[in-house]
C-alpha cells in the first residue's frame, strides 16, 4: 500500500471525522459564550465610554504584565533557592536524631518538611519580597529598561502599580497560609519533633486556678495532657459575692468523644449546695458526674509554640476567653494575632524601599543593592522579635509590639519614595 493511500484512509478514519466534529463544537461552544462579552464591550463602549476608559486603565496591561511575571517569578525562585539551601543544612543537623529515633522516611518527608517548608517560607516572606525587588530591578535599571520606561512618559507612581498588584497577592497568599494553612501543619511538625526529635512538649500543670466563667472559679492540683485527666479539683460558685456552691472531686477527665467541647467526668465527687441558712450534699462515690465546664485542655497546660497551632479565628476567640478570665498568659497569643496581619502588609513597605534603592543605574552592578536589601531585612526581622520580647516582658501593648517594624519602616520608605524620581 502506497503513501497516498494511507494518507486517505486515515483522513476518513472515524476518529479523525469525530475529532473534527469535537472541535467544531468547541468553536461553537466558545462563539456563544463570548458572544454576551463582546456585545456588553461594545455597548460600553458606545454608551459608556468614560467608565470603559477608566475599567481599561485598571486592567494590567502589558508592561505591567511583563513586571509582575518578573516580580512573582524571582520571589518564588528565591524561596526555592533559600529553603533548599535550608533544608541541606537542616538535614546535616538532624539526621543523627533521625537515625537514633527511627524516624521513618515517609514521616520525614510529609510530617516535618513538608509542613517545614511553608512554615518558614513564609515567616520570612518579606526577606524574599526585599530580595526579589532588588534583584530583577536592579536588572532591569542596568539594562537601561527603567530608563526606556521613563523616557516614554511614564511616571515612577505608575510604574509602582505593577509592584503594588504584585504585593496584593503575594499578601493574600500569605495572610491566607499563616492564619489558616500553617498552624495546622506545625501541629503535625511539632508532634513529629516531640517523637523524633526529643522536643519534649510540656505536659503537666500543678496548682491551675482560673475563672472559668464570671462568678465560677476552678482549682486543679495536678493535670496531665496526655491523659486529659487531673486530680484535686474544686469548683465554686459565687453569686453577688457569696459561695452558693462547692464541688470536689478526686479525679477528672476531659471527655474527648463528646459531640461538642467542655464534656467533663468527675469521680469521687461532692457538690454542697449553699442557700441562706440551708444546705444541700449531693455525693456520688461509684457513678461518675457528666458536667458541663467551660474549659479546655488547652486553658490548662501551655507549651512552647502553642500559640502557632491556632488559626487566626481560634486564636480570636482565645484572646477573648482569656481576657474573660483575666488570665495573665495571653500577651503571646496577641502578638502572633497581631504579627500575622502586619507581616502580611511588610511586603507593600520593602517593596517600595527596594525599587527606590535600585531604580536606578549605578555603576557597580547589582552587588551593593543586594547587600543593602540583607541588612535591611534582617533589620526588621530583628526588630519584630525585639517588640514581640518587648510586649511579652516589658507590658508593651501586642498591637503596638506587631506594628512597630512597620511604623518604623514606613518612614524609611516614605523618605525613599520622595527621593527616588530625582
Amino acid at each position: 500500500m502506497n503513501l497516498r493511500r494511507i494518507k486517505r484512509k486515515i483522513k476518513g478514519s472515524r476518529i479523525v471525522r469525530w475529532l473534527k466534529m469535537l472541535i467544531l463544537w468547541i468553536k461553537l461552544l466558545w462563539h456563544y459564550i463570548c458572544w454576551p462579552f463582546a456585545w456588553l464591550k461594545e455597548f460600553a463602549i458606545v454608551k459608556h465610554p468614560k467608565i470603559w476608559y477608566g475599567f481599561t486603565r485598571m486592567l494590567p496591561g502589558r508592561l505591567d504584565r511583563y513586571i509582575i511575571g518578573k516580580f512573582i517569578g524571582t520571589y518564588f525562585f528565591a524561596i526555592l533557592l533559600i529553603i533548599s539551601i535550608s533544608i541541606v543544612f537542616d538535614v546535616n543537623e538532624n539526621l543523627s536524631k533521625f537515625t537514633e529515633y527511627h524516624a521513618p522516611l515517609k514521616a520525614i518527608v510529609f510530617d516535618y518538611y513538608m509542613n517545614f517548608i511553608p512554615y518558614f517560607a513564609n515567616l520570612f516572606s518579606p526577606l524574599f519580597v526585599f530580595i526579589a525587588v532588588i534583584f530583577f530591578t536592579s536588572k532591569m535599571a542596568g539594562n537601561s529598561e527603567i530608563i526606556a520606561i521613563m523616557a516614554a512618559g511614564v511616571s515612577f507612581k505608575r510604574l509602582m502599580r505593577p509592584y503594588m498588584f504584585s504585593c496584593i497577592l503575594i499578601s493574600l497568599l500569605s495572610y491566607y497560609l499563616s492564619a489558616y494553612v500553617i498552624p495546622h501543619g506545625t501541629v503535625i511538625r511539632q508532634n513529629f519533633e516531640s517523637l523524633y526529635k526529643n522536643n519534649k512538649k510540656n505536659t503537666y500543670a500543678q496548682n491551675v486556678q482560673l475563672q472559668v466563667s464570671p462568678g465560677v472559679i476552678a482549682y486543679m492540683q495536678d493535670y496531665d495532657n496526655k491523659t486529659k485527666c487531673g486530680s484535686g479539683f474544686c469548683l465554686d460558685k459565687f453569686e453577688n459575692k457569696k459561695l452558693i456552691s462547692h464541688m470536689t472531686a478526686y479525679r477528672i477527665q476531659y471527655d474527648t468523644i463528646a459531640d461538642e467541647k467542655y464534656h467533663w467526668k468527675a469521680f469521687h465527687w461532692e457538690i454542697r449546695e449553699m442557700r441562706g441558712m440551708k444546705e444541700k450534699i449531693t455525693s456520688g462515690e461509684f457513678q461518675p458526674l457528666d458536667t458541663v465546664i467551660m474549659m479546655e485542655p488547652t486553658d490548662l497546660v501551655y507549651s512552647k509554640g502553642q500559640q502557632e497551632t491556632f488559626t487566626s479565628p481560634e486564636l480570636k476567640d482565645y484572646i477573648s476567653k482569656q481576657i474573660d478570665r483575666g488570665s495573665a498568659n495571653v500577651v503571646r497569643y496577641q502578638v502572633e494575632y497581631h504579627k500575622r496581619i502586619a507581616s502580611s502588609f511588610a511586603s507593600f513597605i520593602l517593596t517600595i524601599i527596594g525599587l527606590s534603592l535600585s531604580s536606578r543605574k549605578r555603576k557597580g552592578g547589582m552587588g551593593m543593592y543586594l547587600g543593602i536589601g540583607l541588612a535591611l531585612s534582617f533589620i526588621y526581622i530583628m526588630l519584630q522579635t525585639v517588640s514581640s520580647t518587648f510586649a511579652i516582658n516589658a507590658g508593651t501593648p501586642a498591637p503596638l509590639a506587631a506594628w512597630a517594624p512597620n511604623i518604623i519602616f514606613a518612614f524609611v520608605a516614605y523618605f525613599c519614595y520622595r527621593k527616588a524620581p530625582n
